[in-house]
């Protein structure tokens, strides 16, 4: 297994009446970025006081890997589902159901 070196965290904002649909979005999920080269692991974490930020934590080997996920054909496949809910309260102008904030992560101890 390649040594993780490299974090990027998801932070999911889920309005109340999308939470059920986000999670089951990510228990039925594409897998897509299981091939991807450089990727470790993913875990989504779900708060447990209730709030509605949603974690996503994937694992890399590198920044390279992962900003080669973010523009590749998987990450659309991955997305694609997420992405159509968004556009479609787009297109109904209702507020997004969730909406999103990524930020990266260099493993400096463990």
């Amino acid at each position: 297994m390649a040594e993780q070196k490299f974090v990027a965290i998801n932070y999911i904002n889920c309005k109340d009446h999308y939470k059920a649909r986000f999670e089951e979005l990510f228990s039925t999920r594409a897998h897509a970025i299981d091939k991807m080269p450089g990727f470790i692991n993913m875990e989504v974490l779900k708060p447990s006081d209730g709030s509605n930020v949603y974690l996503i934590v994937s694992h890399w080997d590198s920044k390279e890997s992962f900003k080669d996920w973010t523009k590749s054909p998987e990450f659309l496949e991955g997305h694609k589902r997420g992405f159509e809910d968004i556009r479609i309260a787009k297109e109904n102008k209702e507020e997004l159901p969730m909406t999103s904030d990524f930020k990266t992560y260099e493993i400096i101890a463990r």
